[in-house]
């Protein structure tokens, strides 16, 4: 019998072998497995990666092609247009299929179907998979066969689905190629920083890669899903998962995720281990609902789902947004978490509500402005979760806070982070206040300030607004396109 022609597999946002569909059908085929990742984001306009993004980026395919290498076929590096380099790829290997992980930013799902297109035209089988979520967007909708736009019935409606299909095993061996093709230098790819090297924070808090989404979802399994309810508005305790980045870039699969939680609960039944496993389970599909949501409204990230925001009064504020990007606003529960950002390239998910309100009514600055920082600056920046989750806050999107829903960061810092652990961790100028002022500084006497080291508007800035006029101002900024 003839040899199978080998299969190229297209890495994407897949970066492992575990639960990875598109792998898993290569190996079922027979033959030799190309592996190749293409930098390729000519076609994703202001969505190209950002800094943290390419950084992370850079650490996946690093630990993805040592993986790949221990299973006998290497990781095959590439940059340029994704179909020019496929094309390229399937003469140079005598390749007879190409397979890969479906995306779903609108970019990629439209560049995807040409070169669908364009490689069955030369009799190549080409199949793509489900590689990165539970469900497919079009397969979790209304009893009518609508798109849900709230998130309690997209989680009854996924509920109602039992659990999701059980995650597959990394084959243990993959068949090479007989020749290897040429492959690029991931270190002259320019993902990682270099004149600054801002990347310290981000070294010192994540382990990029397959077998770092593994480590953590084991110690969060062992330590904090008895107390995630209780725990995971709390910003000062490990009380979440913080497998963000590893879902965006495809270390770990949801699949994966899910079933190891089912799992770790009927191991350790109990009252506290159940609620904590299905307050998490939900906070899973809020990232399908995003996704959902995306491939339902493709310009989510450019406009409001709720269109007459479109005529909202936005400010144009250069100083306070620049205030709110460096953690200088002068309200510590908002500067903690812009600092924590800056650092680690991450925020806990109750302070990225409370700087996003900030951000969009404090100062009226449009919600555009804040996902764009996000994006460059977060490493699990995902088009999905960040464009729905601030449009959530502006109240503009789909199942959104009400617009008059408006953050007060002093309460919110008393109430999530009482005794200030969360603020004295990031904002060390201000450790040494009483836990009573620790989140409004202008209110301490002025022995207390002394004291703590503290002079307002210059070791530490004074509140750039006044969050009672700010509240106001964008209630009469509401108003105006509710009369519209």
């Amino acid at each position: 019998m003839p040899d199978t022609a080998p299969t190229i597999l297209w890495f994407r946002r897949d970066l492992r072998l575990d639960d990875n569909p598109a792998l898993a059908a290569a190996v079922e085929r027979g033959g030799p497995v190309v592996p190749v990742f293409i930098l390729d984001d000519e076609d994703a306009g202001d969505w190209r990666p950002g800094g943290a993004s390419r950084w992370w980026l850079h650490g996946s395919l690093a630990r993805l092609a040592e993986t790949l290498d221990k299973a006998g076929s290497p990781l095959v590096l590439r940059r340029g247009k994704a179909a020019d380099v496929l094309d390229r790829m399937v003469e140079e290997t005598g390749a007879g299929a190409v397979f890969w992980n479906r995306r779903y930013e609108p970019w990629a799902t439209e560049r995807d179907g040409k070169i669908k297109d364009a490689l069955k035209k030369r009799d190549l089988e080409v199949r793509s998979f489900n590689g990165s979520l539970l469900y497919e967007p079009w397969e979790i909708v209304s009893k009518q066969g609508t798109p849900l736009k709230v998130f309690s019935p997209f989680w009854r409606a996924v509920q109602a689905k039992g659990d999701p299909a059980e995650p597959l095993a990394a084959p243990k061996t993959l068949a090479a190629p007989k020749t290897a093709p040429d492959s690029d230098d991931l270190d002259t790819w320019g993902l990682l920083p270099t004149e600054p090297d801002w990347a310290g924070g981000l070294r010192e808090t994540w382990t990029p890669g397959e077998a770092g989404a593994a480590e953590r979802l084991e110690r969060f399994l062992d330590e904090a899903v008895p107390d995630y309810k209780a725990k995971r508005d709390i910003p000062s305790t490990n009380g979440t998962s913080a497998l963000s980045p590893h879902l965006h870039f495809g270390d770990i699969s949801p699949r994966r995720i899910w079933h190891a939680a089912r799992l770790a609960s009927e191991a350790r039944s109990n009252e506290a281990m159940d609620r904590g496993t299905a307050s998490f389970l939900s906070e899973i599909c809020w990232r399908e609902f995003s996704y959902n949501l995306l491939f339902n409204n493709p310009d989510l990230p450019e406009i409001s789902l709720r269109r007459e925001f479109e005529d909202f009064p936005w400010r144009d504020d250069p100083d306070g947004l620049k205030a709110w990007r460096r953690g200088r606003t002068g309200y510590p529960i908002v500067d903690a978490g812009m600092r924590e950002l800056w650092h680690t390239g991450w925020m806990h998910n109750r302070v990225r509500m409370i700087v996003a309100s900030f951000l969009i009514k404090d100062l009226l600055i449009h919600w555009r402005e804040g996902e764009a920082w996000f994006w460059d600056t977060l490493v699990d920046a995902d088009l999905a979760n960040n464009a729905a989750s601030w449009q959530w806050v502006a109240g503009c999107g789909a199942d959104a806070a009400p617009y008059f829903r408006i953050f007060n960061p002093v309460l919110q810092g008393e109430k999530f982070d009482g005794d200030g652990r969360y603020v004295r961790r990031w904002i060390p100028e201000l450790a040494k206040l009483p836990d009573a002022v620790i989140h409004k500084p202008w209110e301490a006497k002025p022995m207390e300030l002394s004291q703590a080291g503290v002079t307002l508007g210059k070791t530490y800035p004074k509140p750039i607004v006044d969050h009672a006029g700010a509240r106001q101002r964008a209630l009469e900024a509401l108003a105006t396109i509710k009369k519209e």
